[in-house]
């Protein structure tokens, strides 16, 4: 059994939580009275508390494919652990964050309708190959058939399945797709990922790619952590397919004995399409009991989708409020970053400067600890400029890693958490 932290923020009113988890899917038979003043939220029991991520690469929604026939997809994924579990696999047809403008894809877009003709997962070996022919393989069914359709907006999970990947093995997730607007990843060389159309030239190379969205595995952690963020959280700017991102890094400090990490960075994402409310938020909060907060960069670049342009320090702080409500409400240690340098022209500078004077009074107002991801990547010369790359390189990311794991060792200890 995972472990439960029983601390209570004292300074949570009941009146402030019944307002502030409005639109969490929650009623008020989950509110526990501590007392006569402090109310907190109980988080019903899931699926998410028995099957915890077994990969630190990125494994969300922030774009679609239009149009598939046929086509069997391909990843290869490193895990946390390896051996012999049993997965569950989690998947929403819905798009968690907008890409670029918006027009191809944004934040709540429904998936199209399309049909999972057949799922599986195999030992990928040690060596990428493209045209593996796998010989361990096991079949991922969804209420027992091979095959299923799945309509817009539907939420679901497949059925477990026990599956070893040995020491140092990838695990070789295929599917085989057909249908419109089926929500992807960018993966960004992340991961391997490939697509074979069936016209004669194999698996290529594919940059946009479906993906379940949890890689679940069900093993016993005391801690829990989830990163929401960007493109700096899901690790754009690292050496290509070798899990060298700041997520990575962290777990390999922290350890897979005690913690697991499910990654829910995204690039081009904005603070303010997490602040919608939809399944991108709400699965982080059911599965979280440390969560990590990192926006602002696309908020201040791009602003919100549907919006005029560049979002203002105060909508940058409007969204963070909004996304910290739930974690504060249920009681969820959180990790609130500041926004670090990006080069930013003379113009959108001070956006982040304004923003970041006051991230540490938004932090304490929402119960999070602040992580000073803007002192540790500046330039020395010049605060408002990069010095490891706008996307941190591998050195930045073992910076952000060795901080971030002494904030969860020294702030979120065994000593708060309550078997």
């Amino acid at each position: 059994m995972k472990c439960r932290k029983k601390r209570i923020f004292a300074a949570l009113l009941s009146g402030f939580l019944l307002l502030g988890c409005t639109g969490c899917g929650k009623t008020n038979s989950n509110i526990t009275s501590i007392g006569d003043a402090v109310s907190i939220l109980k988080r019903d029991p899931s699926l998410f508390d028995t099957y915890v991520s077994n990969t630190v690469i990125a494994t969300g929604s922030n774009t679609v494919i239009p149009e598939a026939q046929s086509v069997t997809y391909r990843a290869w994924i490193p895990t946390e652990v390896s051996g012999e579990l049993e997965y569950c696999f989690y998947f929403s047809n819905v798009v968690d964050s907008t890409w670029d403008d918006g027009s191809k894809a944004y934040a709540g877009m429904p998936g199209g309708a399309f049909t999972i003709e057949s799922a599986s997962v195999s030992d990928g070996g040690t060596e990428f190959e493209a045209n593996l022919q796998p010989e361990s393989t096991a079949a991922v069914t969804f209420s027992g058939k091979a095959s299923k359709e799945v309509a817009p907006d539907e939420i679901f999970w497949s059925d477990p399945v026990t599956f070893d990947v040995p020491e140092g093995h990838y695990l070789l997730w295929e599917w085989t797709l057909t249908g419109t607007n089926i929500p992807a990843i960018a993966m960004s060389n992340l991961a391997y990922s490939y697509a074979e159309k069936g016209d004669g030239k194999g698996f290529l190379y594919a940059g946009d790619i479906p993906l379940p969205k949890l890689f679940g595995c069900k093993r016993d952690v005391k801690t829990r952590i989830v990163t929401l963020g960007d493109s700096l959280t899901q690790g754009c700017g690292t050496t290509e397919f070798e899990s060298q991102f700041w997520a990575a890094k962290l777990l390999d400090q922290l350890g897979t004995e005690d913690y697991s990490l499910w990654n829910l960075g995204l690039g081009y994402s904005r603070g303010t399409d997490c602040a919608l409310g939809g399944d991108w938020l709400d699965r982080a909060v059911a599965a979280a009991d440390v969560v990590t907060i990192a926006y602002g960069i696309n908020d201040i670049i791009s602003g919100p989708y549907g919006g005029n342009g560049h979002a203002s320090a105060n909508e940058i702080e409007a969204a963070v409020r909004q996304i910290t409500k739930p974690f504060q409400a249920y009681d969820i240690d959180t990790v609130l970053w500041n926004i670090p340098p990006f080069d930013l022209s003379a113009e959108l500078e001070p956006i982040r400067t304004e923003y970041n004077s006051t991230a540490g009074e938004i932090a304490s107002d929402c119960g999070a600890v602040l992580f000073d991801a803007a002192e540790l990547l500046k330039d020395p010369a010049d605060a408002s400029k990069t010095v490891h790359g706008q996307h941190p390189d591998d050195t930045g990311c073992e910076i952000l890693a060795d901080h971030l794991t002494e904030v969860i060792r020294t702030n979120f200890s065994e000593s708060e958490i309550d078997p």
